[in-house]
């Protein structure tokens, strides 16, 4: 696959999760178990918490893109919401983790990855537009986080330009 392409996928894709990151990070405690909307299945779905590791979640199911074989890593339960909500800290290994697996990902992508096709129920897309959608997913939850964060006076949201050097 062209190195170019690879690498701008990369600089945005992990601009987006440094952006999640930085969310993450300067998230108040206080905050953390905030509602950003009001789920009528489920009220931890709404909350910051939850909202970062579902972000993570989807990542790393996508970054695999299969849905059947996906298990995340301990302490997190596909599909199970745990008694106490998951910490920052839990949170950010998990991020950091899905970070490096997402770079390590584009970085060997192949045209034959890139074209291959991921069926979902509810959704069929070739493995590249499947990054894409996932990035768009990332952002979009980021900013959601940042949003909440302003409207509380959270000092230091700063929108990330290209992925950060490193682990975040």
């Amino acid at each position: 696959m062209d190195p170019m392409m690879k690498s701008s996928l990369w600089q945005q894709f992990g601009a987006a999760i440094d952006m999640l990151d930085d969310a993450i990070r300067l998230c108040p405690q206080s905050l953390w178990t905030a509602q950003l909307w009001k789920d009528p299945d489920e009220p931890a779905y709404g909350q910051v918490w939850y909202v970062a590791y579902h972000t993570l979640s989807w990542l790393d199911l996508y970054l695999g893109g299969d849905y059947d074989s996906f298990v995340p890593p301990p302490p997190f339960v596909r599909g199970q919401l745990p008694n106490e909500p998951y910490t920052k800290a839990q949170i950010l290994t998990y991020l950091r983790d899905v970070r490096s697996r997402c770079q390590s990902t584009i970085e060997a992508m192949t045209d034959e990855r890139a074209q291959q096709i991921c069926t979902f129920d509810w959704v069929e897309v070739p493995y590249w537009e499947l990054q894409l959608y996932t990035m768009r997913h990332t952002q979009e939850h980021a900013s959601q986080i940042n949003m909440l964060l302003g409207q509380h006076d959270v000092a230091g949201l700063d929108w990330v330009t290209i992925a950060r050097n490193g682990n975040s």
